[in-house]
């Protein structure tokens, strides 16, 4: 029986996709470092070849921004490396690879949201060698299809959202810059959106119109990192809490990020005929499951 192998599986996607597992096709193999190290070429192939597996979604990648521009090698490594591994067992299996990729392939200049037909021009190590995972992947032969997405968040792991409501509460105010503007993306929505693209790798009318392709996927709407913040505190009912709009010379970093990186959903709404939640709805949805969990 064919099998799904699914990578990075402890991180926020990874995470997301056990909790919609019943979606995915055939016997799931959920591998993280300890099960699995996707930069080891005879590991991946023996174990790819030895459960059948006829579906990889990777999750896994390097994302400390920052700390990619000290760690290039292992960045590298990691978001190029293991995805050109993670191809090369796609093609001499048969398999479909579903990839995940990043909006910092641009470099956040563009006047409208970014097509995945744009012209990539990433700004820092992260999204160089995010881009690089990309070419390996095109380049392989394989079956694969490439999701870039923006801005995630959800109950699991560390990101914005958590990290907002927890400076609300400790500190009661957060300073968060208004000048980069994007989408968040709500892990759980991902998670659907990968399970409806697994759901037709077996259709022909896929291979010929589906495959081999490049989409966005981000939650609908537009938001600049102060206005996402807002709603963060406003949906957690932390009512005492100030948050102050600042410029991003404030906070300065080694990496740039972009000032702009609205993603365009429109293909992989018109290819699969998804319907994409907004932002603010998928963001009042996860935090009542972290309230709903405490």
């Amino acid at each position: 029986m064919a099998s799904t192998l699914i990578t990075g599986a402890n991180g926020q996607l990874g995470r997301s996709l056990r909790d919609i597992a019943e979606k995915l096709p055939g016997t799931l193999h959920f591998t993280d470092i300890g099960e699995l190290d996707i930069c080891d070429r005879s590991a991946v192939n023996e174990y790819v070849k030895a459960n059948d597996i006829d579906l990889i979604i990777n999750c896994a990648a390097y994302t400390a921004v920052d700390k990619a521009e000290d760690e290039p090698e292992v960045a590298g490594r990691i978001n190029s490396g293991a995805a050109a591994i993670l191809a090369e067992a796609a093609k001499e299996n048969s398999a479909l690879l579903v990839h995940i990729s990043t909006d910092y392939v641009f470099d956040g200049n563009g006047p409208r949201p970014y097509r995945e037909s744009d012209s990539t021009s990433p700004a820092s190590v992260y999204g160089k060698t995010k881009l690089a995972g990309e070419k390996a992947v095109e380049e392989s032969g394989c079956r694969y299809i490439i999701i870039r997405t923006a801005w995630l968040y959800s109950e699991y792991g560390n990101n914005f959202a958590k990290t907002i409501i927890r400076l609300a509460q400790e500190r009661g105010m957060a300073s968060v810059v208004f000048d980069q503007t994007g989408t968040p993306t709500y892990a759980g929505d991902l998670a659907n959106a990968i399970a409806e693209v697994a759901s037709h790798k077996d259709d022909p009318e896929f291979h010929k119109n589906g495959e081999r392709r490049i989409y966005h996927f981000s939650n609908e709407g537009v938001c600049s990192w102060y206005d996402f913040a807002l709603e963060i505190v406003e949906r957690a009912g932390i009512k005492t809490a100030t948050i102050k709009p600042v410029t991003s010379d404030l906070f300065p970093s080694k990496a740039s990020r972009p000032a702009y990186s609205v993603l365009d959903k429109g293909l992989i709404k018109s290819t699969y005929g998804m319907t994409i939640p907004h932002w603010k709805i998928s963001l009042k949805k996860c935090i009542d499951s972290l309230n709903n969990n405490k």
